[in-house]
């Protein structure tokens, strides 16, 4: 078995333990955090053994970054490649129940839960998070740090960008474009490309916010 430590006392992370103690060929060392309160702690059988550069004193143990948002998630690999952090040293995890197609593909660092579904030619990048019952059908392309919730369903050849985020239960009809850091509402129904950085909640969905400013009053 390999050593796994998990970045970030999270419910994600709570997950991802429930799931390699299960069936997965990881020998979990505990977990990082730099919340000083959660030093010492036990989540769920797992310790929490410092903070997270001391990944660096862990030279065997793989790494999984159990943080929910694909910025933090992207934040933590740009520091922790600052501090010498091979890029093989992150693990991936995909649950027992999901059946991965050949021509399908999984980036390193991604989490992948149970039940999610793929078909044909799915490429997935690295450090991407699925939860449960995420489906993805054929040539659909998720970007790096990308996170999906529980429900989310792609049409065919759909393009998920850079650490977007697709609420639970949304749907994305077939050759569509979300961008990058585009976040997707619980429930909705997106049938047109979603432009970088804003915000779409509805059915059918639409802009509701640009960055950090709330989208004109009846913008599509």
């Amino acid at each position: 078995m390999s050593e796994l430590l998990l970045i970030a006392a999270s419910g994600l992370a709570r997950e991802v333990l429930a799931m390699v103690r299960g069936s997965g060929p990881f020998d979990v060392v505990g977990i990082l955090d730099d919340d000083e309160d959660k030093l010492g702690r036990v989540v769920d059988g797992a310790h929490v053994l410092g903070p997270i550069r001391e990944a660096m004193n862990y030279p065997h143990a793989l790494l999984l970054i159990c943080i929910g948002s694909g910025s933090g998630r992207e934040s933590v690999v740009m520091r922790l490649r600052a501090l010498g952090l091979a890029e093989d040293r992150y693990a991936t995890a995909i649950d027992p129940s999901v059946y991965v197609p050949e021509g399908c593909v999984i980036g390193r660092g991604s989490i992948i839960l149970a039940h999610v579904s793929m078909t044909a030619s799915v490429t997935i990048g690295e450090h991407v998070v699925a939860m449960p019952g995420v489906t993805f059908t054929h040539d659909d392309l998720i970007g790096d740090y990308a996170t999906l919730a529980s429900g989310v369903s792609l049409g065919g050849n759909v393009h998920v960008g850079r650490a977007a985020y697709l609420g639970m239960n949304a749907s994305i009809r077939e050759r569509l474009r979300i961008g990058a850091k585009a976040t997707i509402g619980m429930g909705a129904a997106v049938l047109a490309d979603v432009p970088e950085d804003e915000t779409w909640a509805g059915v059918p969905a639409r802009v509701i916010r640009r960055g950090n400013s709330p989208a004109l009053e009846g913008a599509q």
